[in-house]
């Protein structure tokens, strides 16, 4: 599969005290279009902090991020800002619903900043939502009147309205229950089943095993990867034991 996204001697340093700190080291990497990409590492081994520089979140400090044949690195702001509206969707720990403004509103309001067609894009919501398992009563609720795991997929659905190019995950199941867990789960297993491109950050080993490419890092840099099938294709427990096994002899 043709890679979606790669990165040209990566590097992301943050000074502190007078002192260099090298989050991510000279890292040459392709997301490829379709896979279910999991970043995995210890505390500190720089997972979310790459994640932030392929979505055009954070600049490198040095080195290139690629999408397609565009460089992004080079962008500014305002470039960056358009770039991820019109190409990335995002699914965070904290899941960052605007409290005063209802589920469906929370929706619309970063769709309607791309497409004009207002009846669409109700009609695209409404389908949405349902098809995540939020109901019509919930609808016009507040975030501060779902469950945690309801409020993630409603991020979900945010995340994906505007049809991105690839979608980025950091811990979205850190927060939630395991029932709510294997909710969400299982809406981006169904995502990329349908050809979605998926980026997650996890430390949770029954998290990355939805994924079918496991990239560990250490200290900024990638100590290895492990390929499996995609999700469902396979028997759950020996997809777990190899992953496992390969999570082992990365010292994990």
């Amino acid at each position: 599969m043709a890679a979606i996204l790669h990165t040209e001697k990566l590097c992301k340093s943050f000074s502190n005290g007078g002192i260099q700190h090298h989050i991510i080291k000279n890292l040459d990497l392709q997301i490829r279009e379709k896979d279910f990409t999991v970043i995995m590492g210890a505390s500190g081994s720089g997972k979310s902090t790459l994640l932030y520089a392929l979505s055009g979140m954070d600049t490198p400090t040095l080195g290139s991020v690629f999408f397609g044949e565009t460089d992004i690195s080079k962008y500014n702001n305002d470039e960056l800002a358009i770039f991820r509206r019109e190409n990335c969707g995002f699914v965070f720990q904290s899941i960052y619903l605007l409290e005063n403004m209802t589920v469906f509103d929370n929706i619309m309001t970063g769709a309607l900043a791309l497409r004009k067609n207002s009846p669409e894009l109700v009609k695209k919501a409404e389908t949405l939502l349902k098809k995540v398992g939020i109901e019509e009563k919930l609808w016009n609720k507040y975030p501060n009147q779902l469950s945690g795991g309801e409020c993630q997929r409603v991020g979900i659905v945010r995340a994906i309205i505007n049809d991105p190019k690839i979608l980025f995950a950091d811990e979205p199941t850190g927060s939630l229950n395991s029932a709510s867990s294997r909710d969400v789960l299982d809406i981006f297993t169904e995502l990329n089943t349908d050809g979605q491109s998926i980026v997650m950050v996890t430390h949770d080993i029954k998290t990355a095993m939805r994924g079918n490419r496991v990239i560990f890092l250490r200290d900024g840099a990638v100590m290895g990867e492990h390929e499996m099938p995609q999700y469902g294709t396979d028997d759950v427990k020996k997809r777990q034991e190899r992953l496992q096994a390969f999570l082992d002899e990365m010292g994990w």
